[in-house]
């Protein structure tokens, strides 16, 4: 007769983290950076058509690392959450912070019901009046929520990367030297002279405080290219 097979809950779920981290490491990280007019977004990704950073509502964007399938799914489902919020109740009634818990609740029941963990990371943030009103939440693989303030990074060095930026960062940056700074990061390795990453391999977007409702605009490349050049 064969014994049952048994894992230790911890075990299982030390290996479901362990997974879950190992696929989100493999992707391109995402630099979010508050400037002194908003939010800028920055990660490598040379494809024109799969985005990494998009608009979820008039002042709330989305970005994610990891599969690009799953987290697509999950912008789907945020972009929905925040229609049907804003048409039952008010547009004012959407926040960053009641999608952050969305996405925290799904995260988390896939990671201790599902087989399998998504294996993916977000940010939500919205741009508020002034700098001191803007949010920025990060979503882990697990369902685990953080407030972050000023800045995030995530994806496959994200430590090392967002200690570079807390070196550099500094309130009242403007668009320009909020670009420059994520794309200085993005492009830093360890032990090795920075990579030069082109324009053309950059996804940028923003979210302006200074648009009347719909903050979210992204940046081409000759736009980003200016920007870089300072």
């Amino acid at each position: 007769m064969s014994m049952p097979f048994y894992v230790a809950p911890e075990q299982l779920m030390k290996d479901r983290a362990d997974y879950a981290r190992k696929g989100i490491a493999r992707g391109r990280s995402v630099v979010v950076v508050g400037y002194d007019e908003g939010i800028a977004f920055a990660t490598e990704n040379p494809s024109a058509a799969l985005h990494k950073i998009s608009e979820i509502y008039d002042r709330i964007a989305f970005a994610a690392v990891g599969k690009y399938n799953e987290f697509e799914n999950l912008r789907v489902a945020g972009i929905r959450y925040a229609d049907l919020r804003g048409y039952s109740y008010d547009r004012s009634d959407v926040s960053a912070r009641a999608l952050a818990n969305a996405y925290a609740q799904t995260l988390g029941t896939v990671f201790t019901t599902e087989s399998k963990p998504l294996e993916v990371e977000l940010a939500v943030a919205e741009v508020g009046a002034t700098p001191d009103e803007d949010q920025i939440y990060r979503l882990s693989y697990d369902g685990s929520v953080t407030d972050e303030r000023r800045f995030v990074v995530m994806g496959g060095q994200a430590d090392r990367l967002a200690e570079a930026l807390a070196e550099r960062w500094q309130p009242g940056l403007d668009l320009g030297s909020a670009v420059r700074l994520a794309v200085d990061v993005l492009a830093s390795q360890p032990d090795e002279p920075p990579r030069t990453i082109d324009a053309a391999q950059l996804e940028v977007a923003v979210l302006d405080r200074t648009r009347p409702r719909r903050a979210f605009r992204r940046l081409a490349g000759p736009a980003v290219a200016d920007l870089l050049a300072g």
